[in-house]
């Protein structure tokens, strides 16, 4: 019983020593040439107090405290590693340009976990550049199809259909429900009244929750559903590619993107289930909230809102065919500086997670060999060194600038990494603005309900509307 003791303590001991070693050891390391900053507790470090919840369009009491303290490039311990936090555009672009040359994609573990081993989110490499040349193919794809715009039309003018007798909605669910049938329709080719689709919506809902849950896996917890519910869509899913490929894959009869990856021969099976899981979650759950943001944004911006009913009452009264189409979407330039400017304020990524895969001297910094690298997106699109009242929801700051070389503004990310559905989620959220502006009034209920991160955003209430609907030729 004494011998069990000591190895007891002797193991405990030494588990202590490693834990002392992995706080301590980085703060001795290379101390004059890492950024400054502080490490909080051994092991869990200052983690929790990073991701303490706060409103979506402010930089949260951690940032304020760090920065105001450190610069805006400080250390810290985050995720259980030491940590190089980045609130600099310059960083933030050459971390993001030198994906797989000096910094590689590192999610925590139970990220992938929860999402899978073969995630496009999660993988590196040439598995990476492999999986995100077939989601631009899926882009493409998509684009080409003739009845692209009509669908989302159809489905946009389904949902708010389903508002005709109500006076108030939760919005953000309304906003899942199109998104969703969007989704499934080009990535699967289901419509909304297919019993797949309500059975993958079903588990999808359970997944998203485990997806922002503490990730520990006992049965009844929300992660361990989620991981449960990634597991049943991955058979749905399965089901629908075996389907598929009995009946041949006729991409002319269903002209979605099924076929185009069935016809893909370097791909396993798990790597083109998870693809596709992947296709369901990014064009689901970040284009719902998206559309959540505009529509909270434009409720607290009456002026914005004017404008943006003024351009597609003007969009409406010019169009010739029964459908709205591309050239209708090329003329929604204020639509555009909205989506942008809920983008800037929003920030539905907050940051990303990066590892250096080597030392690393940037400017008077070094950033060590396999330490953890945080380029905090929100930090730079609140900066009011770079937005004049960075706070302010102003769609007119967009007006005559080009976006698309900018180091002040990465909503998708960018390198290699750049969200490659970035597009097709802008014209989702213009149609649907279209069609509620032109059909409806609505204000928001209360000033309570604010777009939380905590990292993840979200509305705590759903986003409850008042809305009325106004005559509409439509």
């Amino acid at each position: 019983m004494e011998g069990g003791l000591l190895s007891a303590l002797l193991l405990g001991s030494i588990v202590m020593l490693v834990v002392v070693l992995n706080h301590f050891l980085p703060l001795l390391l290379n101390l004059g040439a890492a950024p400054r900053g502080s490490f909080g507790w051994p092991l869990l470090g200052e983690t929790l107090r990073f991701l303490s919840p706060h409103a979506s369009y402010a930089l949260g009491s951690f940032l304020e405290d760090h920065c105001s303290r450190y610069g805006k490039v400080f250390k810290s311990q985050l995720f259980c590693t030491p940590t190089i936090v980045s609130c600099d555009q310059e960083l933030n672009h050459f971390i993001l340009q030198n994906e797989e040359k000096l910094f590689q994609c590192s999610y925590p573990r139970p990220i992938h976990g929860i999402l899978g081993k073969s995630s496009m989110i999660v993988v590196v490499g040439d598995t990476h550049k492999k999986l995100r040349n077939l989601a631009l193919t899926l882009v493409t794809t998509t684009k080409a199809r003739a009845g692209y715009l009509n669908d989302i039309e159809r489905i946009a003018l389904r949902v708010m259909g389903s508002w005709k007798d109500k006076k108030r909605i939760f919005f953000c669910e309304e906003a899942r429900k199109f998104t969703f049938s969007v989704i499934v329709k080009q990535v699967l080719g289901l419509s909304q009244d297919e019993p797949q689709t309500a059975k993958i919506l079903e588990d999808f809902l359970t997944f998203m929750k485990g997806l922002i849950s503490f990730p520990l896996y006992i049965p009844g917890t929300a992660y361990a559903k989620a991981v449960q519910a990634r597991a049943r869509i991955s058979l749905t899913v399965k089901a629908i590619l075996e389907e598929r490929r009995k009946n041949g894959g006729d991409s002319s009869q269903k002209g979605d993107f099924l076929d185009e990856l069935l016809s893909v021969g370097n791909l396993s099976e798990e790597e083109k289930v998870s693809f596709l899981l992947d296709s369901l979650l990014g064009g689901y759950e970040t284009t719902s909230l998206l559309m959540s943001m505009a529509v909270y944004f434009l409720g607290q911006c009456p002026s914005a809102l004017e404008q943006l009913k003024s351009e597609h009452q003007s969009i409406r009264a010019n169009k010739k065919d029964e459908y709205l189409n591309s050239e209708g979407y090329k003329k929604m330039e204020f639509t555009q500086h909205v989506i942008n400017e809920t983008l800037r304020c929003g920030n539905i990524v907050k940051f990303v997670h990066r590892k250096a895969l080597k030392d690393v001297r940037y400017k008077e910094y070094l950033i060590p060999c396999g330490w953890k690298v945080l380029p905090v997106l929100s930090a730079v699109h609140l900066d009011s060194s770079l937005h004049g009242n960075p706070q302010e929801f102003h769609p007119w700051r967009w007006e005559g600038y080009n976006q698309t070389s900018t180091k002040k503004f990465t909503p998708f990310g960018g390198g290699p990494r750049l969200c490659p559905g970035s597009e097709l989620a802008k014209v989702e959220v213009a149609f649907f603005l279209h069609f509620m502006v032109l059909n409806f009034r609505w204000k928001l209920e209360g000033e309570e309900d604010i777009p939380i991160a905590y990292p993840y955003v979200e509305f705590p209430r759903g986003l409850p509307l008042e809305i009325e609907p106004v005559p509409s030729e439509y």
